[in-house]
């Protein structure tokens, strides 16, 4: 269920230039910076995070605002399929409810001929990737991973395999002996196309020790991202946000998702993540208070949007995450991708997630034109999918290419 009110909250009709005018000076300034296109600083993106009331609203219609500028009516989507093939795990995160111990009765690893049945059932679906990753699994040969790949790549040569996080990367070259180069490179010709930029959580080693102390940290996890760009490999970028952190640790990890793509380029895109808080440790022990779903979601993405400006044009919403209603608004608070239909989701309806674990392509579509906007199916890349494009729909921004004033708000679905 939708709380505080946002569908009324965000079908205000005033202009933006009037709600930034009603906005306190500082707040004011800092939107007005993203207007300009200025790169937003530190201090900037502490002080929109703490938005509320008038401020807030100001904050979600200048983030919807330079998203129609930057990007314009389409919102992309993906016809892909999750693939968790173990939920075998000794890493001990206490953020998670998927993982198990190789004993447990909950526990499995799918052989590699399970995994091409679950190709197969992605392409009768009509999806364009595969998306796989799982456990830290030590009962794994040491190149699992590379076999996998081989596997999938020989049956299926035209699938689009995004696969294997940062976490999975650094235990597979040290299960190898590789340096995280050459193993990549060994991924990347065995069929490996990009890599999810997920195991980030909180890029903060203190905010890590606390979610997770085995696992990944803050220079490995941006090693092995870099080292992934320079060879030619793209990756997403993600962050979770609901648990022990702060806004300034959520600031300093878009900074620097936002440096390494002006090194690089090489992240495709970015998924703010809602930490699912129900069976896992960290609830069990009283470490974090669940927080609404509604403003603190919105003014996320809305943030993402303006200190990403002219970095990461991409900024992913997630149904699985939020729910399809919550989704839905995002797609005015800064949002231009809506995501994957997955078919299969294990890792968040594990920790308490009640979206599902597949939603229909037409579905997806439906919910963004019921948005006021134009869906069109995506490749991992972003490059379009021909015949799936849609015609019609309004941006619902009430900008246009070269209108030059800034316009008044749309009307929200609710």
């Amino acid at each position: 269920m939708l709380r505080e009110h946002l569908p009324d909250l965000l079908s205000d009709s005033r202009p933006l230039e009037a709600l930034i005018a009603a906005a306190q000076l500082d707040v004011a300034a800092s939107l007005e910076r993203a207007l300009a296109a200025r790169e937003l600083t530190f201090e900037d993106g502490v002080r929109l995070l703490h938005t509320e009331g008038h401020d807030l609203l100001a904050l979600l219609r200048t983030a919807d605002f330079v998203r129609a500028v930057d990007i314009g009516p389409v919102v992309t989507y993906i016809v892909n399929r999750n693939i968790n093939f173990t939920n075998v795990c000794f890493v001990g995160c206490q953020f998670c409810a998927f993982a198990h111990h190789r004993n447990d009765a909950e526990a499995h690893t799918d052989d590699i001929a399970q995994v091409l049945d679950k190709v197969q059932e992605a392409v009768d679906r009509g999806a364009t990737e595969v998306c796989m990753q799982g456990g830290i699994n030590p009962e794994m040969d040491a190149f699992h991973y590379r076999d996998l790949l081989r596997a999938i790549k020989s049956r299926f040569p035209a699938m689009h395999i995004h696969a294997f996080s940062p976490m999975e990367i650094m235990y597979g070259a040290r299960r190898t002996g590789m340096n995280y180069g050459d193993y990549i490179c060994m991924l990347k010709d065995a069929g490996l196309d990009t890599i999810p930029g997920t195991a980030a959580e909180i890029l903060d080693d203190e905010v890590r020790e606390i979610l997770s102390h085995k696992k990944v940290d803050v220079r490995t996890w941006v090693e092995i991202i870099t080292t992934a760009h320079r060879l030619g490999v793209p990756t997403t970028s993600t962050l979770m946000y609901g648990h022990v952190e702060k806004p300034e640790h959520i600031v300093r990890h878009i900074e620097l998702l936002r440096s390494i793509q002006r090194d690089t380029g090489g992240f495709t895109e970015f998924v703010p993540l809602r930490f699912i808080h129900t069976y896992t440790t960290l609830y069990r022990k009283g470490l974090v208070t669940p927080t609404p779903q509604g403003h603190i979601d919105l003014r996320l993405y809305a943030v993402s949007r303006l200190m990403l400006r002219g970095a990461i044009d991409n900024i992913q919403t997630s149904w699985v995450k939020l729910g399809t209603e919550l989704a839905k608004l995002s797609l005015h608070t800064g949002c231009n991708d809506f995501g994957g239909t997955l078919m299969e989701e294990q890792i968040s309806k594990s920790a308490g997630a009640d979206a599902g674990e597949y939603l229909p392509a037409e579905r997806i579509r439906a919910l963004i034109e019921a948005a006021g906007r134009i869906p069109q199916q995506r490749t991992t890349t972003y490059g379009k999918v021909s015949g799936h494009e849609a015609h019609g729909a309004s941006d619902g921004t009430g900008w246009r290419s070269g209108r030059g004033a800034l316009s008044t708000g749309p009307q929200f679905a609710s």
